[in-house]
């Protein structure tokens, strides 16, 4: 097992990755959440966060992008020479920071490409529109058509593509491929490579391991809020024992 980084690299003048995450403590209330997590990503690398349900993988998500919910009350964490854990949630997505939730946060009574022009109103404009619907050429099929009425798969192209219309630098996912068909599912994985090739580092938290781990350069596995692996994503797919006994499959 590759362990987490060298936990005395704790300003951003030794931080060696691009995101570095330095012993996070987060809680919901006096609920203990995240408990001393510590891990490094490389720009423009896939990793996937894994754990079974609970793990606090949605809590590490929400905790580098600075939402407030759970609250980090220990911790570093640095993008690219940047303290985002001095950083509201505003200023975290004006420095690179995009989550994409579970939920995917359509907003109602807005066409595709009024969804993707709220993104651009202010700047840090990423993506043009013309970039955006080279990517999703069923989104620009459907621009006329209210967000809310896609299918699941087509709102979670709409989603990422939200993303990259601001200029970001790390992509967040939390559970991108829920209720989707596998063919899907492939699609989605492929666009998320095309997005690796553009330099965007990716943080993918999924239920559906394998999916994740064929996508992913690296795995972190979360166990009741604590790291337990970190290290190649192909070394978990092919270690039976780590998938049981701390994934299930």
């Amino acid at each position: 097992m590759n362990a987490p980084f060298d936990k005395r690299q704790n300003n951003a003048a030794t931080h060696p990755a691009f995101l570095s995450i330095w012993e996070i403590e987060a809680y919901y209330g006096e609920s203990y959440i995240v408990q001393n997590v510590s891990f490094n990503i490389h720009e423009g690398e896939i990793l996937a966060l894994l754990g079974r349900n609970g793990a606090g993988k949605t809590s590490t998500l929400r905790t580098i992008a600075r939402l407030g919910d759970p609250e980090l009350k220990h911790g570093e964490i640095w993008l690219d020479h940047q303290p985002l854990h001095e950083m509201k949630s505003h200023e975290a997505a004006a420095a690179g920071i995009a989550l994409v939730p579970e939920d995917r946060r359509i907003i109602p009574g807005l066409t595709v490409e009024e969804n993707l022009q709220l993104a651009q109103i202010a700047p840090p404009i990423g993506w043009s529109l013309q970039r955006i619907y080279e990517l999703f050429p069923r989104l620009e099929e459907r621009k006329k058509q209210e967000g809310v009425t896609l299918s699941g798969g087509e709102q979670q192209m709409l989603s990422i593509a939200r993303a990259l219309a601001r200029d970001i630098k790390v992509l967040l996912l939390d559970e991108p491929y829920e209720g989707l068909a596998p063919v899907i599912v492939q699609e989605i994985a492929k666009t998320l490579e095309i997005i690796r090739d553009q330099g965007i580092t990716t943080v993918i938290v999924e239920q559906n391991a394998v999916a994740a781990l064929k996508l992913a350069d690296r795995a972190v596995i979360l166990d009741t809020g604590t790291v337990v692996y970190d290290g190649s994503a192909k070394e978990v797919l092919d270690d039976e024992k780590l998938r049981a006994e701390y994934l299930a499959i």
